[in-house]
């Protein structure tokens, strides 16, 4: 069994006794130089007042074992607190041992719950989707990707009917359904024809309109208490409401197999054993509700659980607020051509387009979704030199990519021996020669590597059972890991000289320094695969 992050630290706030959780894992370098863990020394007050923890309870947190629990070597009262620090050498050989564990999200026993996303921003054109929808699209598709990696049944609506929108989408890099013909409405109208309110002063309807529904039935019996605008009264109803409704319908009524996972819906399966979750733009989400409402008031299958994942406001410093999503790609696009003039062959410009698309992602995803989010268009977005962006990121893919390429070229004219196995490796050999910054190989293994499976879950992670309409998720987590993995890793590759010379004493640290890069670089891919980026190999 892998080692957890979480498995440990639930071990070590149980050896404390009844309480809640004090413990907590160290991330800087700093603090790293002398523990990994730290149980702070007000929480062990309120714990076990003005004494100190009791000697048995210590002797009890260096014995820990269990499933996934990392070894200890030592545990000690320090002024800031009980500190903690792992047998590293044993971590080292445990999770390099297993990388593939650890560069994969943790597969649950069971198939999760049933989630239909819906993402109203895409029933248009491409040419009319404002950056907050655009934040819409890039939410919803980033959560497929994590939801699908842990078996979690997703159907996603609306299949893309307008052929610019879906060329748009690939533009993207975005995975999402496209279909020509809508869904069967004939039910859904009946319904609304009966439920409709008689005309107020003879009003004109637009074209397409069939009327109103009242709907602030309820909104009284179940949308006060759960959030919906207490203002909704009616809905309009369409025929392009109703083909939306009837899209979500059958998203819910025939639940097809799920080829991409082999899975099949449950025997069970049905209205309540799902969960609809509408991301939507801050703009779009007061229609929604009446979406919600009017599907209720037609549907007597509705599901009972509706949620609205509401995307914050995207404001653009010094330009105007009608930069439309077709237009903040080609501005994306240009400056990443500009930035490499040198280099226009058709390789270059597949780079330059993967290279646009990692910016905008960044961009839209390193801020949790319900925020604003402020941009700035200014060219320094799309530089290698800058920490923060998605460039940033792919640059150091390529550099990791470069150095294999390098190991792999020098062995092959025999300057390095072939690549031993892994169970022979010394992993001792790993610390750093400079002093400062210290711990660089402890750093990547013990904040990138070894807690990336727990990331993946909570990046994943839908508060399905949470009362009210709102919900939140951490989309954010996967862009911000990423950048601050390629900015440990780019510290570390500054300072380290990872292949060195070709002499056979040195070749067992080289080995093991390769072995966690290769683990440092699994990570790296699996996370750009969650944002749908693939690695690249130079820039």
């Amino acid at each position: 069994m892998r080692l957890g992050v979480e498995e440990t630290l639930g071990a070590l706030n149980a050896a404390l006794g009844p309480g809640g959780p004090v413990w907590f894992k160290e991330t800087r370098a700093r603090h790293l130089r002398v523990r990994d863990f730290l149980a702070p020394r007000r929480a062990l007050q309120a714990r076990f007042g003005d004494d100190q923890v009791p000697e048995r309870v210590v002797h009890a947190i260096v014995g820990l074992q269990g499933p996934g629990v990392a070894p200890v070597l030592s545990c000690a009262p320090t002024p800031a607190g009980l500190a903690l620090q792992l047998r590293r050498s044993a971590v080292f050989e445990r999770v390099l041992g297993a990388v593939a564990a650890y560069a994969a999200p943790t597969v649950p026993a069971a198939p999760g719950p049933r989630v239909v996303l819906h993402c109203p921003a895409l029933h248009g054109s491409p040419c009319d989707l404002r950056l907050s929808q655009l934040r819409a699209v890039l939410v919803a598709d980033h959560l497929a990707r994590a939801l699908h990696a842990h078996r979690v049944s997703v159907r996603l609506v609306p299949a893309v009917r307008d052929p610019h929108m879906a060329t748009f989408l690939q533009q993207l890099r975005v995975d999402w359904p496209a279909a020509s013909e809508r869904a069967a409405t004939e039910a859904l109208r009946s319904h609304a024809l009966a439920e409709l309110t008689p005309a107020r002063n003879a009003e004109a309807l637009p074209p397409g309109a069939l009327g109103r529904v009242c709907l602030k039935e309820l909104v009284d019996e179940r949308g006060r208490t759960t959030g919906y605008d207490p203002t909704l009264d009616s809905c309009l109803v369409t025929e392009d409401l109703l083909a939306v409704l009837a899209e979500l319908q059958q998203a819910v009524q025939d639940w097809a197999e799920d080829s991409s996972l082999g899975l099949a819906a449950a025997p069970d399966a049905g209205a309540d054993s799902c969960m609809v979750v509408h991301v939507v733009s801050c703009e779009e989400e007061f229609q929604q509700q009446k979406l919600d409402l009017l599907w209720w008031k037609l549907d007597d299958q509705a599901p009972l659980r509706q949620k609205h994942l509401v995307c914050g406001p995207v404001k653009v410093a010094g330009a105007p607020g009608t930069l439309t999503a077709p237009e903040y790609y080609e501005l994306r696009h240009a400056q990443v051509c500009k930035a490499s003039a040198l280099k226009h062959d058709s390789a270059w410009m597949e780079i330059f387009r993967v290279l646009s698309v990692a910016t905008i992602k960044f961009e839209m995803l390193s801020t949790a979704p319900q925020s604003q989010l402020l941009l700035a268009l200014a060219d320094s977005s799309i530089s290698t030199k800058g920490t923060k962006s998605g460039t940033f990121v792919m640059y150091n893919c390529a550099r990791l990519a470069t150095l294999f390429e390098s190991y792999k070229c020098s062995m092959e004219q025999g300057l390095y021996p072939t690549f031993p196995p892994v169970s022979t490796l010394d992993f001792s050999l790993l610390h750093d020669e400079h002093p400062s910054p210290p711990q660089g190989e402890w750093l990547l293994l013990f904040n990138s590597v070894l807690p990336f499976p727990d990331l993946l879950s909570q990046a994943a992670a839908l508060p399905c059972t949470a009362p009210g309409l709102h919900i939140t998720a951490r989309t954010e987590m996967v862009c911000k890991f990423l950048v601050q993995l390629s900015m440990d890793f780019s510290s570390y590759y500054n300072r380290v000289h990872i292949l060195g010379e070709p002499r056979p004493h040195l070749f067992g640290q080289m080995f093991a320094r390769l072995q966690l890069l290769r683990a440092v670089r699994e990570v790296l891919h699996t996370g750009l695969a969650m944002l749908g980026l693939p690695p690249l190999s130079h820039i």
